[in-house]
């Protein structure tokens, strides 16, 4: 089962959880004031409508005639304040209806079991609450906003020192080993994203020495192979002739090629390799070489095109190609040219899911139906000498014809190099490929 996932930058995270805490802040402090303003004004309501009714039940005509509205034995009166006025007590009472601001009751004893008592709506201080709310919520829309803001700003910075880093150690894993992602970063304040650059540069230095270290090593073991390989193809031509000496001539011949291309390998790593360019009509040369090369292979030029490139380079990528599909794929074997584009085609089962996925992996033939056949050097030494050239090598499955039953099978593999529209400068840098789609 695909489980949903959902992707979002850090600077809107950031810009939520601000705002999300001021939201709740502004709410948890707006109702606090509300709720002590509407106590305050209520018992401040209280206290006056309890010293008007004192002073009412002072004059002379209390009992009788009391004035500002008082009256006596009050019929409205709730129960619970008339029966503590005849208890002899002075006492006030908030009465709450649904629809209508809140009442203010006051009543004190006047003797003879007679209550004088007056009330008035709570409508000023209620307008007064009601504008207080309105300024509490202008208020926490106004921290939201601007605590958005902030977050925009604080997440942008974050996001950006992020992304920054991440290019940075794109260009790391790409192979590039000047690139520091903390010279990348930048910026004055110092955070945890420096933290992880400093710790992906030590990363990728400890990485980069150990690779040159494997180079080196690589190099040297082929270097020291090459005498005695030599001397033992030497030796093996003084044999007498039969089939025992045909084996040691052939198995002598191939760990020759072996030492060779491991040699190759350690030069295209090592990064030293620079192109002797020359001006050749691509089509022209490709049509001679893959003649020369695999005469039973069609090649066919779509457009020709005059480039500069190594010739001596571009011949050890086709005849890679060419010998990676005679030896792992079926006839025919197609060659394109079209442009500066050159597609190497086979028809048969295709190159391995790992090869696409991750490229080509030295020493690793692919499937087990390639086991125990060539040393898996070759689309290595292909790709390395491309990128000596400044071109793109990549490879594809070409799919098979057909319904459901043949999903995911393949009708054959293409190669295709991708040779730069300008050729690489003297200091061996060159500008990137650009492939289309």
């Amino acid at each position: 089962m695909r489980r949903f996932t959902l992707r979002t930058g850090i600077r809107w995270k950031i810009t939520l959880a601000i705002a999300a805490v001021g939201a709740l802040t502004a709410l948890a402090l707006s109702l606090v004031v509300h709720s002590a303003a509407r106590v305050s004004m209520l018992e401040s309501a209280r206290d006056s409508e309890l010293e008007r009714v004192q002073y009412i039940a002072r004059t002379p005509d209390a009992g009788r005639k009391p004035i500002w509205g008082a009256k006596v034995n009050d019929p409205e009166l709730p129960a619970e304040l008339r029966e503590k006025a005849r208890s002899g007590r002075r006492g006030t009472y908030i009465q709450e209806t649904p629809k209508r601001a809140p009442e203010v009751w006051a009543a004190v004893p006047l003797g003879n079991g007679q209550v004088l008592s007056m009330h008035h709506q709570f409508r000023e201080s209620a307008n007064m609450v009601r504008d207080l709310d309105r300024a509490l919520v202008i208020g926490s829309l106004a921290v939201v906003i601007g605590g958005s803001a902030l977050g925009v700003l604080i997440g942008g910075q974050i996001s950006s020192r992020l992304r920054k880093a991440a290019a940075a150690a794109q260009r790391v894993a790409h192979g590039d080993p000047e690139v520091r992602v903390r010279d990348a970063v930048g910026g004055v304040v110092r955070d945890e994203t420096d933290d992880l650059a400093r710790a992906v540069d030590a990363m990728a230095d400890a990485l980069q020495q150990r690779l040159e270290a494997e180079r080196r090593v690589t190099a040297d073991i082929a270097h020291e192979l090459r005498t005695p390989v030599t001397g033992l193809l030497t030796a093996a031509e003084l044999l007498p002739p039969g089939r025992p000496t045909e084996l040691v001539r052939d198995r002598a011949q191939a760990m020759r090629a072996l030492v060779e291309d491991v040699l190759e390998v350690a030069r295209l790593d090592g990064a030293s390799e620079r192109a002797e360019l020359q001006d050749v009509a691509l089509g022209e040369f490709v049509t001679r070489r893959v003649t020369a090369l695999m005469p039973e292979a069609t090649v066919r030029v779509v457009a020709d095109e005059i480039v500069s490139t190594d010739p001596r380079r571009l011949e050890r990528i086709l005849g890679n190609l060419l010998a990676n599909a005679a030896r792992y794929g079926q006839p025919p074997i197609q060659v394109d040219v079209e442009g500066r584009v050159v597609r190497v085609r086979d028809h048969g089962p295709g190159f391995p899911e790992a090869l696409l996925r991750e490229g080509p992996s030295r020493f690793r033939t692919g499937s087990t139906d390639r086991a125990g056949v060539g040393h898996g050097l070759g689309l290595t030494i292909a790709e390395g000498q491309a990128r000596v050239l400044g071109a793109r090598l990549t490879f594809r499955n070409v799919a098979a014809p057909g319904g459901a039953e043949n999903e995911g099978a393949a009708a054959g593999a293409v190669a295709v190099l991708w040779l730069p529209e300008h050729a690489p400068t003297a200091t061996g840098s060159f500008p990137i490929i650009q492939l289309p789609g």
